[in-house]
């Protein structure tokens, strides 16, 4: 399964390695995706270049969700799923930005740690 056509309106930049679009099912308002244009499942399959563009385009995003999503973000998970192990439902490489607002969630506490709930709440050990 990879992206395919992104739909227009959901582009929000574009160069020669990636693709910055919306999310078509966000989780939050203006989570957004990097998707790189070539035929890539995994991180490590990434040359130099791209991982360097790829981190480029992450500050670009967060910097443009900033600039124009009201209200502005509070802050922002960064990630991605590196392989089905990892939760890697579409076979194409991306990152998501996702952001975050004080209040939509009880406790943000432990972010991105949660994929593991039996492991996230370290700090009350």
């Amino acid at each position: 399964m990879s992206f395919g056509e992104i739909e227009r309106e959901r582009i929000l930049a574009k160069d020669e390695l990636f693709t910055v679009a919306k999310d078509k099912y966000p989780v939050s308002p203006g989570h957004s995706l990097i998707i790189v244009n070539r035929p890539v499942a995994r991180f490590q399959e990434l040359s130099a270049d791209e991982k360097l563009r790829l981190i480029h385009w992450a500050d670009w995003s967060i910097a443009f969700l900033q600039r124009t999503l009201q209200p502005s973000p509070d802050g922002f998970n960064v990630g991605l799923n590196d392989g089905p192990a990892a939760g890697q439902t579409v076979g194409q490489l991306h990152m998501h930005i996702i952001p975050r607002y004080q209040g939509d969630v009880p406790d943000p506490k432990g972010g991105v740690r949660w994929v593991l709930p039996k492991k996230a709440r370290y700090w009350t050990e």
